[in-house]
């Protein structure tokens, strides 16, 4: 197991760790959390190396992905960079990728009776009505059901305090950089945030964050 202890603070710099060789050849990740070396609860950054690919396979507690760059694919389309979707429990797809891309995916933790196809692009034109402003934040609202909202956040003062969930919270940093009790994160970090947690998290300017509350 990895970091699987949701009563722990987590905070990893993605960009400081080395890539691994998952069992597919041109498959690579960068594990945060793992309940099991293959199956089960996990939270990687994937890479797909150009005309890499999957085998069919399934996913019965769900996936849930945001494309980071280059473009993801399976028999239900392209999913390029800024695409976020949720694929729920009992679906199956070989996945690919023509030119290589990495994405940030979640496997097998959807709330029960979660079964919601989602799907967004934050960077495409049509969707930009999306975004909601804040005062000193815009928000993008990517999912919500029961206790967990999923949301993109930018920044636009110099400085956001985020509140800690009462059920937890958890960070991946797209771009910019936030603030933990006392320790600084860069763009691509992730943290999860236990519930216990008193500390506010602190957005530097025109940051933004994937942001995940109420699931912990």
């Amino acid at each position: 197991m990895l970091n699987m202890d949701m009563s722990t603070l987590v905070g990893i710099q993605t960009s400081e760790h080395t890539w691994q060789a998952s069992p597919r050849e041109g498959v690579w990740r960068k594990p945060l959390a793992r309940e099991d070396a293959e199956r089960g609860h996990a939270t990687s950054i994937v890479r797909f190396d150009a005309s890499s690919q999957f085998t069919q396979h399934g996913h019965p507690l769900g996936e849930e992905v945001l494309v980071l760059d280059g473009v993801f694919s399976d028999h239900t389309g392209d999913f390029d960079r800024g695409s976020y979707f949720r694929n729920p429990p009992g679906f199956d797809h070989a996945p690919f990728s023509t030119d290589g891309c990495t994405i940030f995916v979640k496997l097998h933790q959807f709330l029960p009776g979660d079964k919601e196809r989602v799907c967004h692009n934050y960077l495409r034109s049509d969707e930009t009505e999306q975004w909601r402003d804040l005062g000193d934040s815009l928000s993008f609202r990517l999912h919500h059901f029961e206790s967990e909202t999923v949301s993109l956040v930018r920044s636009l003062a110099k400085e956001v305090r985020f509140e800690n969930s009462r059920e937890g919270t958890e960070v991946y940093v797209l771009e910019g950089g936030v603030d933990y009790a006392g320790v600084s994160y860069n763009t691509g970090a992730w943290l999860r945030i236990p519930k216990t947690s008193t500390e506010p998290l602190v957005l530097a300017s025109h940051s933004l964050l994937w942001l995940k509350t109420g699931h912990l």
